[in-house]
This record gives structure tokens, C-alpha cells and sequence, in this order.
């Protein structure tokens, strides 16, 4: 079990959290054409290590949370609302 600190409710456990995704990437304007979105959606980097995701608090506040996690280890290291940068720890 992994406890997750949500910015509006505090500590709460993984479970009540849907992942959805790298927070990292901008999605294409419709100008940019089919291929940017093709890209955008099917042509992932599978990173190892320190990460910036995207996380829905489906079962407590249904706010969208910025974690910092590595995706080896699965340790936490920030976790912030959409706006806030968050630091990721050096590899």
C-alpha cells in the first residue's frame, strides 16, 4: 500500500486514486495535424526512475494531484496541485 499526500485532504491510501498519466506531456493543438496527436498518444517513453504523473483522487475530493514517483521503486517523493512545479529528485 502506498499513501498518497493529497494537496486538499492530506495523506490517504493509493486505493482511492486512479493513475492517469505522464503530467509531463502537452497535448498537440488540432493545427499541429493527425501525426502530433499519433504521437502524443501511442509514442511513449517508458522512463525508468523518477517520474512526474498525473493522479485522480476518484474516491475523496475527485481533484486531479501532481505526484513525483519512481516508477522502480514507487516512492513518493512530492505531490502538488495541477499548477505547482514540482522538483524531480536527481537519478
Amino acid at each position: 500500500m502506498h499513501l498518497i499526500d493529497c494537496p486538499w485532504c492530506g495523506l490517504r491510501d493509493q486505493a482511492e486514486f486512479n493513475y492517469r498519466g505522464d503530467a509531463t506531456l502537452r497535448r498537440p493543438d488540432a493545427a499541429e495535424g493527425a501525426e502530433a496527436m499519433l504521437e502524443y498518444v501511442y509514442m511513449r517513453e517508458n522512463a525508468m526512475g523518477w517520474h512526474i504523473e498525473w493522479w485522480h483522487h476518484a474516491a475523496g475530493c475527485r481533484q486531479w494531484v501532481k505526484v513525483v514517483r519512481n516508477t522502480l521503486t514507487h516512492q513518493i517523493a512530492a505531490t502538488g496541485k495541477p499548477g505547482d512545479d514540482l522538483e524531480v529528485p536527481a537519478q
